[in-house]
């Protein structure tokens, strides 16, 4: 298969796929002791071709020459052999890092200390009966709801894909890590960026709902330009793995296998950008190969009151 066409399949070249193979090789081999197991590298391609493909189990066993039942057991394995390194491929930033994290979000927005934008996503799935409201969230339909944070660059620092669509963006994030993460790296100065709906924090920088004076709207400027790149974030990984987007359908497994495989997305997607693999796929309407940017669901809330003293101080020093 040519190089292009491998992107397009799998979202990776030939050398970035070899490398997958050998770090998960030895969690694999197991496989291929049975009469009819089926070599590593075509378990991490079928497993690649349908985290990008968003295509029925079917489908994508039958162009691997496996039976369902064969996939269904092969993507349980390679999912499982990727969680094992997610500490390697989801980093939060150092404190080391924090000067070039910095930087880079300064570049976008000239919002000063920002080191991370943070917001929820929602992935669809088909809940089980039993548990059907639980996962219906405020669009009226059934899903996950993803808690990620994101540098500059859209790699993706964090990730926290274990609540249903009907739970609200600020409980997940008080049942994050992030507080005590962000707690740890308050003296070093440093926020996040939220949106609207979540509580202003010391750590956690929100816009403002009704400027009223020139600082705060440019304020709010800032702070908008800098936090699109999560939005942007969300698109390109959408696109890139159309298995978490609604136009590759709703993903039937259940809860803790979508979650796997929303956590295994974003370590592929986060080693693509490392890698410097380019994005490609064959939805030109002149069939060619073309960059996607899809639509980003936002279910933004009405915050509780503010503690506005931290964020008034950004202003003051920074806006006037």
């Amino acid at each position: 298969m040519e190089e292009g066409s491998l992107i397009i399949t799998c979202r990776f070249d030939r050398a970035t796929i070899q490398e997958l193979c050998t770090k998960l090789e030895p969690d694999l081999m197991s496989a291929i002791r049975h009469p009819t197991g089926i070599p590593p590298q075509v378990q991490v391609l079928s497993v690649l071709h349908f985290l990008a493909s968003g295509s029925f189990q079917t489908t994508v066993a039958m162009a691997s020459g496996m039976s369902q039942s064969m996939f269904s057991n092969v993507l349980s394995r390679v999912l499982s052999a990727l969680l094992k390194h997610m500490q390697s491929y989801i980093v939060f930033p150092q404190v080391e890092d924090l000067p070039t994290v910095k930087g880079d979000f300064y570049a976008l927005g000239h919002t000063p200390y920002i080191i991370g934008a943070i917001d929820g996503t929602h992935v669809a799935l088909v809940p089980l009966h039993r548990s059907e409201q639980v996962y219906r969230n405020q669009k009226s339909y059934h899903s996950m709801n993803v808690q990620m944070v994101c540098l500059a660059d859209q790699y993706i620092s964090q990730v926290n894909a274990m609540f249903p669509g009907s739970v609200h963006d600020a409980y997940i994030l008080w049942n994050s890590s992030i507080p005590y993460v962000m707690g740890q790296l308050q003296r070093h100065w440093v926020w996040l960026l939220g949106d609207s709906g979540d509580p202003n924090l010391s750590w956690l920088l929100t816009p403002m709902r009704n400027p009223r004076t020139r600082a705060e709207e440019r304020y709010n400027e800032a702070h908008g330009r800098t936090r699109r790149v999560i939005e942007r974030t969300f698109s390109l990984l959408k696109a890139r793995f159309r298995c978490l987007h609604m136009t590759g359908g709703s993903l039937f497994y259940s809860p803790k296998k979508v979650c796997q495989i929303i956590v295994a997305c974003s370590m592929r997607h986060n080693l693509a950008l490392r890698r410097q693999v380019p994005f490609l796929q064959e939805d030109g309407p002149d069939g060619g190969v073309v960059a996607a940017v899809e639509p980003v669901d936002s279910d933004e809330e009405e915050a509780d009151e503010e503690d506005i003293d931290n964020r008034d101080s950004v202003i003051q020093q920074y806006f006037q």
